[in-house]
């Protein structure tokens, strides 16, 4: 017992040890980092990093920005109602049909047993794709739906083309679902785990190395002003520093080279374009086709037009 308590002390006073002499590498460091962004320290003081180092720390920072830019905008495409139009009230009119439809099943599932009438549970409603291919092609069929119910009218044509028009809108909307789902899978995903992986651990090496930069200077200005008793052992501490500072060099070197050599980027943007062009090539697809139908009927009716001033 004697022993396993004289090694309990030992270890905690190792600990302790430790602990103090991190916290005072920690705050000469800080006081380092202050002193230099003051002006307060001379340029031959601050050490220098190796040239090739410096290079690829600039190209990474590039890296992360150009991930950054293109993401802060192409992140849209995770939601669904991105271009979907702000004044359209199809959700109060979906608000209203859900509560009514929570009440229906409240009374359906409470009036059991009672000797008041208990209505049928309601199905819940389709859910409508909240897109703005997905509301052009409501809206024109809701239109061209309107002038059919015109007994004698003489909007036949116009209501025909307005319900082909919402039949090519309906194929591009599904195919919108399509496209948007696509991006999120082999673009966005991909793109923000070279973000949040290889680049950001890359940019965590390179704090690693300013720490241990700034350490090692502090550690120099210790040397500098120690007392001919403590020389020997601020001469030590600055060797430990240098010694850190070559080998988190190393290591941010070899990390930052691995992410500008990853072809990762290239390939996502890439799956990014296909999506796109598969989407506006259905797009361009079924409305030339449409197209070309409505201009028959704006033909013709310009035609009779023509005709009924004639005479």
């Amino acid at each position: 017992m004697e022993g396993w308590s004289k090694l309990q002390s030992s270890l905690a006073n190792l600990n302790i040890g430790q602990s103090a002499n991190k916290f005072a590498k920690g705050f000469n460091s800080q006081m380092q980092a202050t002193r230099e962004r003051l002006g307060q320290v001379a340029p031959d003081e601050i050490t220098e990093l190796p040239q090739e180092y410096k290079d690829l720390e600039t190209q990474v920072e590039a890296l992360k920005t150009a991930h950054l830019a293109v993401l802060k905008v192409a992140k849209a495409y995770e939601t669904e109602t991105y271009d979907y139009p702000s004044q359209v009230q199809e959700t109060v009119t979906e608000l209203g049909a859900n509560i009514g439809r929570g009440v229906t099943n409240f009374a359906a599932n409470n009036l059991k047993g009672t000797n008041l009438p208990a209505p049928s549970p309601a199905a819940a409603p389709v859910p409508q794709h909240k897109t703005l291919p997905h509301a052009l092609g409501r809206a024109a069929n809701t239109a061209a739906n309107a002038l059919s119910h015109v007994p004698g009218g003489n909007d036949a044509r116009l209501g025909q083309a307005l319900a082909e028009y919402g039949g090519a809108w309906e194929k591009i909307a599904n195919e919108r679902v399509q496209h948007d789902e696509t991006i999120a899978r082999r673009f966005l995903a991909p793109w923000q785990q070279t973000l949040q992986t290889s680049i950001n651990v890359a940019v965590k090496a390179r704090q690693a190395v300013r720490v241990s930069r700034l350490e090692l200077d502090a550690a120099k200005q210790t040397l500098k002003n120690a007392s001919p008793a403590k020389q020997e052992h601020a001469r030590l501490e600055v060797e430990n520093a240098e010694d850190d500072l070559v080998q988190k060099t190393e290591v941010a070197i070899t990390l930052m080279k691995a992410v500008l050599d990853n072809p990762e980027p290239i390939k996502n943007l890439n799956e990014l374009i296909k999506a796109q062009l598969r989407f506006y090539s259905v797009a361009a697809e079924a409305l030339n086709a449409v197209q070309g139908e409505i201009e028959e009927l704006s033909v013709a009716a310009e035609g009779d037009y023509r005709k009924s001033r004639d005479h």
